[in-house]
């Protein structure tokens, strides 16, 4: 009797939040001097509980004790929680009758535990994030491509078809003329002018000259006919 006025019992957690699949730590302690009877972890109270843990030797395949053997340490680890894990655990001194059977002499307040089906850790925010936001960046690139190629098409559109701007200087139309191996074409390049005159004439029968020379500018309001900037153009090919 003496020993168990001496004897106490600490469950210190009220309520315990857990994620589906991580480990659930259940806290007890008991000091002074024990009477004859073991400790167990019960899930539930009344005549519906689950023995979790028994100090006796038994306890569930998922749930082990990080300080085996000790007679005042009594936390219990209860691996890959599940939902079904929810529930108001006690810890819970009993003791032996002359009978033989277990009285409860001590027990915890319970700490009530709750099982998330997610877990939000900050790492998983932070990825969600930087996600939403690439993908806000990549819809308002794919806008801004379409708007300048549509706003592109709508102002080029407006040009006739088969001309070529150069530079700054207005769409001029080609013309070509081609001659023919037996009357080489009158204006020749830089570069064929100056070649020897028996390289000239040897290579008169299988060289084709095309001139492209451009045809005079339609006259356009505020310029004259005759400030067009000169065009000029030599092709060669060899025949066969």
């Amino acid at each position: 009797a003496q020993a168990g006025q001496r004897f106490s019992l600490q469950q210190p957690q009220d309520k315990v939040s857990v994620a589906v699949g991580e480990t659930l730590t259940l806290r007890c302690t008991t000091s002074g001097q024990a009477v004859p009877g073991p400790v167990r972890w019960l899930k539930g109270w009344g005549s519906e509980n689950t023995t979790i843990y028994d100090q006796r030797g038994y306890s569930l395949p998922r749930v082990t004790r990080p300080v085996n053997g000790s007679n005042t340490d009594f936390t219990i680890h209860i691996r890959n929680v599940q939902p079904d894990d929810a529930g108001t655990y006690h810890c819970v001194k009993f003791i032996k009758r002359d009978t033989g059977e277990d009285e409860v002499f001590q027990h915890g307040n319970g700490t009530e535990v709750s099982v998330q089906e997610t877990a939000l850790v900050p790492g998983t925010v932070a990825a969600a994030v930087v996600l939403c936001f690439l993908l806000l960046l990549l819809g308002l690139l794919i806008a801004l491509c379409m708007y300048r190629r549509k706003h592109r098409g709508g102002v080029g559109s407006s040009w006739p078809a088969r001309t070529v701007a150069m530079g700054s200087f207005l769409p001029v139309p080609l013309r070509c003329c081609a001659g023919t191996p037996s009357t080489p074409s009158e204006v020749l390049d830089a570069e064929s002018s100056h070649l020897p005159s028996q390289q000239s004439s040897k290579e008169e029968n299988n060289i084709h000259y095309a001139d492209l020379q451009p045809l005079p500018p339609a006259p356009r309001c505020g310029r004259s006919p005759g400030t067009a900037p000169p065009e000029y153009a030599s092709l060669r090919v060899a025949a066969k």
